[in-house]
């Protein structure tokens, strides 16, 4: 009897985990050229090209034009069909939860408060459920990040077809992610509110002294004066030498500005998560040349002052300013909603073009990637071949995905549910 809840929690854990395995193969790299003819391409670095075509070889795309070589190649007649880049969803915890009310199955956070050597892509799961879901709509890589408090590990970019953890990741600079402490509503009890406070200011406080101490840490490695290694100040390395990015998640101008004020001095590389107000504080964020990820597009405004679409208008507000932006959408299943997500801001401000590339190429560019996120030559062919607008829910059919040059597989557990109770 003393065995049994041993043995139950074994059952439980290898019952869960044949639940977490989708049964869709991934593609095999590309054989052969591949040319689609005679679509609408959505270029975002060219603008709209109607009747065009475009050749890939080998993952790139090596022609573009009205007339391309057809020689050797496979032929995809898109007459009608248009043609986009395939999105990039970050700051999302996909192939890190499958069921979220389930620990078991969710790897997205750690213990702990200083957690740089932390590595997201360790935990993440390439046969998730999950995975074919979002991919329906148009999303071929996901920033795959850490979640937790002040310094919660590294992300990474993935592909999201594939065997293996191995070939998931895409290659990027070393993304750390700091979250910023919250300062609740304070209590009307006066004692209460000094506790608040007190416990804000020891968060902040704990967040000073790491990066004094990775920092420190980093000056004795360049004196070479080390005599024991920490796997914590040691990953740190890259980001204090300029190589790596910092990304912070704060949302309201008193986080922003604290952030800045407390990195600055270590001239990081700074990228806010997020981002509510980051249009009101521009011009701090240009004087750190700091970027955006705006996350909140389809949220309720932070403020019961502020009109309902306050975030809806956010991403236009952050084009006035000239603040470099890309949009995200914090979640693993629900970032499906992405380019629904950037077709809302269309309504309220940002142009059709401008969208689009903020779920593209402006993403790749945070991410430091300057082959991905574009219809170009010397592009990787992560293409998108749709029916309608991709960024309209009413009218985007996704009717082909290729990741470098492999087209996908479009199935899914929701489709075949489907297909299976058409049969009842």
């Amino acid at each position: 009897m003393k065995q049994f809840p041993r043995l139950l929690a074994v059952t439980c854990a290898l019952s869960s985990s044949l639940v977490l395995g989708h049964d869709m193969v991934p593609a095999s790299p590309q054989q052969g050229p591949i040319v689609i003819q005679n679509a609408t391409l959505h270029t975002v670095i060219d603008g709209v090209q109607t009747g065009s075509s475009l050749r890939i070889e080998q993952g790139q795309i090596v022609a573009i034009g009205p007339e391309v070589s057809t020689q050797d190649a496979q032929v995809i007649d898109a007459k009608g069909k248009h043609v986009y880049p395939g999105l990039i969803a970050l700051d999302t915890s996909m192939g890190l939860v499958e069921v979220e009310m389930m620990r078991p199955s969710n790897d997205s956070y750690e213990v702990g408060e200083s957690n740089p050597q932390l590595l997201a892509i360790s935990a993440f799961n390439p046969d998730s459920e999950i995975i074919p879901t979002v991919r329906v709509n148009g999303i071929t890589h996901a920033q795959v990040v850490p979640q937790g408090e002040a310094l919660a590990g590294q992300s990474s970019l993935v592909s999201l077809d594939s065997w293996t953890i191995e070939d998931a990741l895409v290659p990027t600079q070393a993304q750390f992610h700091l979250y910023w402490p919250t300062l609740r509503r304070l209590a009307h009890d006066e004692e209460t509110q000094k506790k608040q406070l007190a416990q804000y200011d020891a968060q902040l406080d704990t967040i000073e002294t790491t990066l004094i101490d990775g920092y420190r840490y980093h000056m004795a490695a360049q004196a070479g004066t080390i005599d024991k290694t920490d796997n914590r100040w040691q990953a740190m390395q890259s980001l204090y030498q300029g190589k790596g990015q910092l990304f912070v998640h704060a949302n309201s101008a008193e986080q922003i500005e604290q952030a800045i004020a407390m990195t600055k001095p270590y001239q990081f590389k700074l990228v806010i998560v997020g981002g509510y107000d980051a249009w009101r504080v521009a011009d701090q964020l240009k004087e750190v040349d700091a970027k955006v990820i705006y996350t909140r597009t389809l949220s309720l405004p932070m403020r019961t002052d502020e009109p309902t679409e306050m975030s809806f208008k956010i991403p236009s507000l952050l084009k006035q300013a000239d603040i470099p932006f890309a949009l995200g959408f914090s979640s693993d299943w629900n970032a499906r909603n992405l380019p629904f997500a950037a077709g809302q801001t269309v309504a309220y401000g940002l142009s059709r073009q401008e969208a689009l590339k903020s779920i593209t190429l402006d993403a790749a560019k945070i991410l430091g990637l300057e082959d991905m996120g574009a219809i170009g030559v010397g592009y990787k062919a992560n293409l998108i071949i749709s029916a309608g607008d991709i960024l309209d829910p009413l009218s985007s059919k996704i009717e082909a995905l290729f990741i470098d040059g492999r087209q996908i597989d479009l199935n899914n557990r929701q489709q075949q549910l489907y297909q299976k109770y058409l049969k009842r």
